[in-house]
This record gives C-alpha cells, structure tokens and sequence, in this order.
C-alpha cells in the first residue's frame, strides 16, 4: 500500500503501526470493537487501546475498559486534540501526553545503503531475531544509540530510536535510522511509519518523514506519567 493511500486510511494506517509496534517488543494483540489493543507485557503488564477518530460511542466503550485499571491506556489518533480531551475529561481519563505525532515515509526516498561511522571509536552491530531487526552503536562498551525495525506487509514500523545522552548531537539518530532501514529494504517494502517524540518530530522530519496525526494517550491514573515511552 502506498503511502498516499495510507494516509487516506487512518484507521488502516493505525492497524498496520499497532501490528508492527507489537511486533517489534513482542505484545500479545487484540481487539476492542474495530480498533486494535496491545498487551504490554513489559511495562505495565495490562492493555493499552487505539483508536482514530473515534465516534463519541466508541469512545465511551474504550474510556471505561481502560478505566477498569489505572495501568490501561487509551491511545487516540487525531488532529482534534481539544474533542477528545474533553471527553476524556467527561469520562473520568487524564491526558498523560498530547505532544506526539504519527509520521510516515515513502521509503522510496530513503537511503538503502549500509550507512558508515565517521568516528572510529564507534562501531556498528546489526542483529534479527524473531523478525525483528535491531540496530545498535557502542563506544567501547558503553551503548551509544540503538533502535529496531518490524515489517508488515510491505511497511516498516520503526520502534524505540535511542540515543543515550552522552552521545547526542553527534548525527547517531540519523545514523541509526539509515541503518535500520537497509535492513528493512531486505524486505519489499514501500512505507515506513513510526511514532515520534516531540524532539523525536525535528529529526524525523529532517529525513523526509511528514506528520499524519497527532497522537493523544490518556490513562486514569493521576500520576502524570507517560507510558507511551517507556
């Protein structure tokens, strides 16, 4: 698919990303009414729902499973941020992050080449296990930058792009996106979708990626914390 098509196809798009998401740190999927959820083992160890755009009635369904426990996230694809913060409000959620977006690329426009380090105290270590492919650099032992790369059908969905502190503003988030997407072009694949940070957003953008949605997670837990991230 195409990723004009795509991008006429939110509620499409969303699937392949949840899929592809879940691949990458392998969670169990469902689903909750015509949208997907994952299980996230790792973290929280409870259900996280998505959606796009839903009507008010599906949102009133989805608001009150992921109220059931405060570790659930409600996860919703939108460029209304203001709608459905209200009614998160009139549901009994808090808005845990509103600053995130959904982006895409023809990856056509990206480089296929395995890229290179200009800097020999780092180096470069590719891996795939499961089909999910990794891509790491370290200096010495100390881990630098990483990131991983799941394809679905013919999208790859990127996940996790670090780069460790002492390391930053030195090239390496671009660096290993170049790397996880020669590892994605083993594949045939036409698109590839992430979900950003806002500082995540410039970096991306900068290698082409354009913003389909903004990205609204709402839990009822009050502590304020950000679970998309973790």
């Amino acid at each position: 698919m195409s990723p004009e098509t795509m991008v006429n196809d939110i509620t499409g798009l969303l699937e392949v990303w949840v899929a592809g998401w879940a691949g990458c740190r392998s969670y169990r999927t469902s689903s909750e009414g015509r949208f997907p959820a994952a299980l996230r083992s790792d973290t929280s160890g409870e259900w996280e729902f998505f959606a796009s755009d839903p009507t008010d009635t599906e949102f009133a369904v989805l608001a009150a499973k992921t109220a059931e426990v405060p570790a659930r996230g409600l996860t919703i694809l939108t460029n209304d941020l203001a709608r459905y913060s209200e009614l998160a409000r009139q549901h009994g959620l808090n808005v845990t992050s509103d600053t995130q977006a959904m982006m895409i690329v023809d990856m056509e426009t990206q480089d296929a080449e395995d890229p290179w380090l200009s800097d020999d105290d780092l180096s470069l270590a590719a891996s795939e296990q499961d089909g999910v492919h990794y891509a790491e650099v370290r200096s010495g032992d100390a881990l630098a930058a990483s990131g991983r790369v799941y394809v679905v059908g013919d999208t790859a969905v990127f996940d996790k792009i670090i780069t460790e502190p002492a390391f930053q503003r030195r090239g390496l988030g671009s660096f290993i996106m170049r790397a996880l997407a020669a590892q994605a072009f083993g594949h045939d694949v036409q698109t590839g979708l992430l979900l950003a940070s806002l500082d995540g957003q410039k970096l991306y953008s900068h290698l082409g990626w354009t913003t389909v949605s903004r990205v609204l997670m709402l839990s009822a837990s009050r502590d304020g914390a950000d679970l998309s991230l973790s």
